[in-house]
């Protein structure tokens, strides 16, 4: 099974992999039904997904009609504006049929601008809050891309006192020093607030480049269960960090298969062989 742990003030005991719902963005009813049987086999507990990954909330939908107390189901809304913001969270209640859910996230909150529209009078975190209070959504998070993201979500935690944060985290990643102090900084900032820390791209291999894509995700991932074994157990191997699945339904079973098995966080120079063997490259720069 899984390993599971708080997620932060939820109360929530949830599965340390998080299904990343972002792999139903393009996917037939038919085979969201099949993988949700699987991941829920597996252990998961815990759903993410958002406003604009194509189908996936309605995907996701008919299952949490009948089965949603049995998950912490998370999703986003990428609007700065509060009333934009407020209509696609009803938006996603309807999609997702359901009357509410347990987070709901700023999505992609890293621009400046954004991030202080988002966050200013009239923005997209008084709609959060305003569902909160009317019962339609529990807790409020951030989320975010690029090599900038754990310091803007620092700042965001002082902004705002946010129940969990969602950004990149890789042996790769955190080769970028100024990254690595950055979300160790974000880390500890979490762990003392008991904020609930999750993380992405943890399988990724490479940017696709001028390769044609073979995979649903945006970038080349890791295929072969030995690679993706070892860069989760990195990941996961840092305690209290969450880990949420790559967005290709047909990598997932490996995925899952190595989260209900993890081994001991491997070292340096087994995760420097890892990046020479695949010739890994990080995605953000």
């Amino acid at each position: 099974m899984i390993p599971r742990f708080t997620f932060g003030r939820s109360g929530h005991e949830s599965s340390r992999v998080i299904f990343g719902a972002a792999a139903f963005s393009k996917v037939t009813q038919d085979e969201a039904d099949r993988t949700i049987d699987h991941v829920i086999a597996a252990g998961v507990n815990h759903f993410d997904t958002a406003a604009s990954y194509g189908d996936s909330e309605i995907r996701l939908g008919p299952w949490i009609k009948h089965n949603r107390d049995s998950i912490f189901l998370a999703t986003k809304t990428g609007e700065r504006k509060r009333a934009d913001a407020y209509a696609e969270i009803q938006r996603s209640l309807e999609r997702l049929q359901t009357d509410h859910v347990d987070l709901i996230q700023l999505h992609n909150l890293v621009d400046p601008n954004e991030w202080d529209t988002a966050l200013g009078e009239g923005g997209a975190l008084e709609a959060a809050i305003q569902a909160r209070e009317e019962g339609l959504v529990r807790f409020i998070g951030v989320t975010g891309h690029g090599v900038t993201v754990a310091s803007q979500h620092r700042k965001a935690l002082d902004r705002f006192d946010f129940d969990s944060v969602l950004l990149p985290y890789s042996y790769v990643l955190v080769q970028n020093s100024q990254y690595s102090d950055d979300f160790d900084a974000l880390y500890s900032a979490c762990a003392e607030r008991n904020v609930a820390m999750q993380t992405i791209k943890a399988v990724t291999r490479r940017p696709w480049g001028d390769v044609e894509p073979t995979t649903s995700t945006w970038y080349d991932p890791l295929r072969d269960r030995d690679g993706i074994s070892t860069a989760m157990n990195w990941v996961l191997g840092r305690e209290r960090v969450y880990l949420n699945t790559l967005g290709d339904i047909n990598i997932l079973p490996t995925v899952l298969e190595i989260a209900q098995d993890l081994e001991t966080r491997p070292d340096n120079v087994a995760m420097d062989e890892l990046v020479r063997k695949y010739e890994m490259e990080p995605l953000f720069v």
